[in-house]
């Protein structure tokens, strides 16, 4: 993927970071490497890095992909080290970003040599090796008192230019420590039986965890004798890496990363992009695989004019009520067009559906005057029963298409109710191999909707399709009862509706679901 760089900076020094990207969690990268990757102009990155670290680039950055798979290699180790210097001589900002540590087989020492006979400047980011990372997430602690006081790590594929290896079995088999092979799914077998032929004991604890300390990490246990075959069943592919050693049986106690309440569960979440990132950040903390599908994006109304003249009248209203957080944000940007704050709302009291908007609502500067106790249209409608509204006016900040159950009740209790419009909901537009991706292989377990649109415009999506079925058959979590009868509507089987109508309550309802099931 390459982007134009403006402005070259040819009179500058440039200088060339090697950084560390971590092995697989994006959240693993350390703090330095991030500012590097923040900073740079062009971003030279490997296969094994995990892509999302590339939204720390600059809009500007250059991104350059030279990653090699085994057999495969987009760009030869000569041509990568030419790129990198070419790069620094114009003046540019490079980072070098590497899988796991730079150092760490993975030909950092390369690389940060020919930048040194070339007289270019560089620094080398350290970054956490999956050696000690990957292990760390199956619950496996490289030393323990009790169990090894040494560590290897050795390499699991030999340069192709060497006619006999290098390594010492014999010193490796006699040893009590731990082994840790990197890049050694492929040779597995012939690892195990040289380990064994010189004479590591056939019983000796084998362990081999794929995609490590991502959400679908896979971790096969056995021994040397069998260890191969459990791989070849379970078709384990690489990255992985490899532990040999006693250590291995503390995994039953420390078994951390797996044993989290959504480990391995693939969840659609359906919500505007601009909101699920909470959503699916506590999702995957608890150990989910999070797929962004949104069917929502909110735009801005069609026209302002409704608003403008709302908030040009704004004294005359005795209520606001703001029934989303889309509500507010939108309203308050107009608010601020006209060059007015929290202040202009002076006299007017304002309602919210829920403890989301109210803060929200809390971030502008508002304290809201009334939150019903169960948060949809039905609370806080009772809610303002309580208040005299014969005669009175109220506002309504709301999407395009709504309910008209609060207008509609409202009106019935005698308010004079004006509704504008802030903001609309349409659907993202998705490509046939997009789509036909989604639910490739019947892979997901749980689709959560939170809004009757998310519901409509899924479906939408795939109407008329064979892979309609199969979305009838994965479990729903609705956010509401008004999202679960639309889904049940059409046909879905809603499993999980919490009683409390949030998005955290959604997602405590889901983990339950998984411990009960």
């Amino acid at each position: 993927m390459h982007q134009k760089v403006k402005g070259l900076k040819d009179k500058a020094k440039g200088i060339v970071y090697l950084v560390g990207g971590g092995p697989g969690d994006p959240d693993l990268i350390t703090v330095r490497g991030r500012e590097c990757l923040q900073r740079a102009d062009v971003i030279v990155y490997d296969y094994l890095v995990n892509e999302s670290l590339l939204s720390l680039a600059g809009k500007e950055a250059e991104l350059i992909y030279v990653g090699k798979k085994s057999g495969r290699h987009t760009i030869s180790q000569r041509e990568i080290n030419n790129l990198l210097i070419e790069r620094a001589k114009k003046g540019l900002t490079v980072a070098r970003l590497k899988g796991g540590d730079p150092f760490i087989f993975g030909r950092g020492g390369e690389e940060a040599m020919e930048l040194s006979k070339a007289g270019i400047t560089f620094e080398i980011v350290p970054g956490v090796t999956s050696a000690i990372a990957v292990p760390a997430y199956a619950g496996i602690p490289l030393t323990h008192r009790d169990y090894s006081s040494t560590v290897c790590f050795i390499t699991g594929h030999e340069g192709s230019t060497r006619e006999e290896s290098t390594i010492n079995w014999d010193a490796l088999a006699r040893s009590s420590g731990t082994l840790v092979f990197l890049m050694g799914i492929g040779n597995l077998e012939r690892i195990a039986k040289t380990l064994m032929g010189k004479g590591k004991p056939s019983s000796c604890p084998a362990v081999v965890i794929g995609n490590g300390t991502m959400p679908n990490q896979n971790t096969i246990i056995g021994t040397l004798a069998n260890i191969s075959q459990k791989v070849k069943e379970a078709d384990l592919t690489p990255p992985g890496v490899i532990v040999v050693g006693d250590v291995i049986n503390l995994r039953h106690h420390l078994g951390w990363f797996e044993s989290r309440p959504l480990f391995g569960k693939r969840i659609v979440v359906t919500r505007p992009e601009d909101q699920a990132g909470n959503f699916i950040k506590t999702l995957s903390e608890l150990g989910a695989r999070c797929i962004l599908f949104p069917t929502i994006e909110i735009i801005p109304p069609a026209t302002w004019k409704e608003v403008d003249k709302a908030i040009e009248n704004l004294s005359k209203y005795d209520w606001i009520l703001f029934s989303s957080v889309n509500g507010v944000k939108y309203f308050f940007e107009r608010l601020d067009r006209a060059r007015h704050d929290a202040r202009y709302l002076k006299g007017t009291r304002v309602a919210a559906i829920g403890p989301k908007t109210e803060v929200a609502l809390m971030a502008k500067g508002v304290r809201p005057d009334l939150i019903p106790d169960t948060y949809w249209a039905e609370g806080v409608v009772e809610e303002l029963k309580r208040h005299p509204l014969d005669g009175k006016r109220v506002l309504l900040p709301r999407p395009a298409i709504a309910r008209d159950y609060i207008p509609e009740k409202l009106k019935s209790l005698g308010a004079l109710v004006d509704e504008v419009e802030v903001y609309q909901t349409v659907r993202p537009e998705y490509s046939q191999d997009e789509l036909d991706g989604l639910f490739k292989d019947g892979k997901i377990d749980m689709i959560t909707f939170t809004s009757p649109s998310t519901v409509t415009n899924l479906l939408a999506l795939f109407e008329g399709k064979s892979i309609y079925e199969g979305i009838s058959k994965v479990e729903i979590a609705c956010i509401g009862p008004i999202t679960a009868q639309k889904a049940i509507e059409a046909g879905l089987k809603v499993t999980i509706v919490p009683d409390e109508y949030t998005v955290g309550a959604l997602t405590r309802a889901i983990v339950e679901f998984y411990k009960q099931h």
